[in-house]
């Protein structure tokens, strides 16, 4: 199966990120598995945690999303915390089309009764708070604490500097530890960039032995049996009804003609149609 793992970081401004995500997807994937890698490479890819500016980014995750489509990936894998775009990726493919975040929680709550994050910063806080809310999960939610990564690129240096490194994770060692003494089960490190870092330093476990989610290995196990599902069940696996649902047949035409001629290329105006490629 071949699946597309989107980044929201501009790969040449993260340090040993980039070699140690893939490093982190080689190592977990099923042998029979190909794992294309995109980062941002039109605008940003640097500050994510300001809204407006994860906005302009996810522009290009949706255009990568018709790419994905047109070349026959089996799944899309947002690969940020912040689910951006999720919800508009699923009404465009017709391929599964999971997030790092909403991943994450739900394996959480069959991890333990509850879960917690360690978030970045204080401004990263309320954008992962509201994940919770929108997905269903504030029952099984007992906090964030956060870190103090005021310029999120400054993670970057944590790969390769061992100095760097031991301050990042004494800091995310702190903000679990008052996550596990208010009661949380599971604990998830609210970023792509530090969940590589945890994995890199081979950290599955706070000091008091609570289970740390590594969202990377989640999404990937995730992705790879969504597809396989999403064979068995016909190409059924994401609902099509309300929420995911496209524009229909006989609407297509007229929004192509203002929106583009490649958008919802899985949409056909006729039975006879071949799907149009974006």
């Amino acid at each position: 199966m071949r699946l597309w793992y989107q980044s929201m970081s501009r790969q040449a401004e993260w340090g040993g990120y980039p070699r140690v995500l893939r490093e982190i997807l080689d190592r977990v994937k099923d042998p029979d598995t190909e794992i294309h890698v995109a980062g941002i490479t039109e605008i940003g890819g640097v500050g994510d945690q300001f809204r407006y500016l994860e906005y302009l980014e996810t522009g290009e995750v949706l255009k990568n999303v018709h790419r994905a489509v047109r070349e026959g990936f089996d799944a899309f894998l947002i690969g940020n915390i912040a689910d951006p775009g999720l919800r508009e990726a699923r009404e465009i493919a017709d391929i599964p089309v999971l997030g790092l975040c909403e991943s994450a929680m739900h394996m959480a709550c069959m991890m333990g009764a509850n879960f917690s994050f360690v978030t970045i910063n204080e401004k990263f806080t309320p954008r992962i708070v509201e994940n919770v809310a929108r997905y269903g999960l504030r029952e099984r939610f007992t906090g964030a604490n956060r870190m103090r990564i005021e310029r999120i690129t400054d993670l970057g240096p944590g790969f390769d500097n061992p100095d760097a490194q031991a301050r990042i994770l004494a800091q995310f060692n702190e903000a679990a530890r008052k996550n596990t003494e208010a009661g949380a089960e599971v604990v998830i490190a609210a970023g792509g960039v530090v969940m590589a870092l945890l994995a890199h330093a081979g950290v599955y476990e706070t000091a008091d032995g609570v289970p740390i989610l590594n969202g990377i290995t989640n999404l990937v196990k995730l992705g790879e049996a969504a597809v396989k599902l999403n064979r068995i069940m016909g190409g059924r696996f994401t609902s099509k009804k309300c929420a995911y649902a496209p524009p229909p047949p006989d609407q297509i035409e007229m929004f192509r003609k203002h929106y583009g001629a490649d958008i919802y290329p899985t949409v056909k105006t006729s039975p006879a149609e071949p799907e149009r490629s974006p």
